[in-house]
């Protein structure tokens, strides 16, 4: 795989052409700014411009979609993109469906229980969360875990994680903007016990 950071990936040529233009751009700015004779740039000139630009974009998407085919490609041979067998809710200690609305989450135990801020699980518990939205795209991110997940609106999304082990309340929150009420959607994962 290519490393982003690499000199010789295409990234790099990519990051050197923009700064090629730039700088040709800048200077002609200053040309048109500082020389006495005005001068203007002829149409062809400016049609060129614009279409050096599009091939830019074209390519970088182009290289793009070839690197991430790849590169799922090496995942699905290493059996990483295997979906795990969520249906079962054997396989998890808890099974939380979660609706993502604006501005906020509603939680659904098994037992049917409802909280409108609030996943209550015990310490080190396997957690399958099945997440749904009514509305537009958010966000779901327990930093504490490390997990994070994106949702269209109209189709479930199943994430698990392992409940941290130290009780305590643990930050809940929507990292997609999703309208104006975003930075209040915030809810809780509350891991029961004594703290310490």
């Amino acid at each position: 795989m290519e490393s982003a950071l690499g000199l010789d990936s295409y990234q790099a040529t990519m990051m050197i052409l923009v700064f090629v233009v730039l700088g040709l751009g800048i200077g002609a700015l200053f040309l048109a700014l500082f020389l006495p004779v005005r001068w203007k740039l002829k149409y062809w000139m400016e049609f060129a411009f614009v279409g050096l630009l599009f091939v830019f974009v074209g390519y970088g998407d182009w290289r793009s979609a070839e690197i991430v085919e790849a590169y799922q490609a090496e995942m699905a041979q290493a059996g990483v993109l295997d979906e795990p067998a969520l249906e079962g809710a054997s396989d998890f200690d808890q099974e939380i469906k979660v609706i993502a609305f604006q501005w906020g989450f509603a939680f659904l135990t098994e037992g049917n229980e409802i909280s409108r801020n609030a996943a209550v699980v015990q310490p080190g518990e396997t957690i399958l969360f099945r997440i749904f939205s009514n509305d537009v795209i958010h966000g779901f991110n327990i930093p504490a875990v490390g997990i994070t997940a994106e949702f269209d609106p109209g189709k479930e999304r199943d994430v698990w994680i392992r409940a941290p082990l130290e009780p305590g309340k643990y930050l809940i929150q929507c990292l997609n903007y999703c309208g104006i009420g975003h930075a209040q959607m915030k809810a809780w994962l509350v891991v029961e016990g004594a703290e310490s």
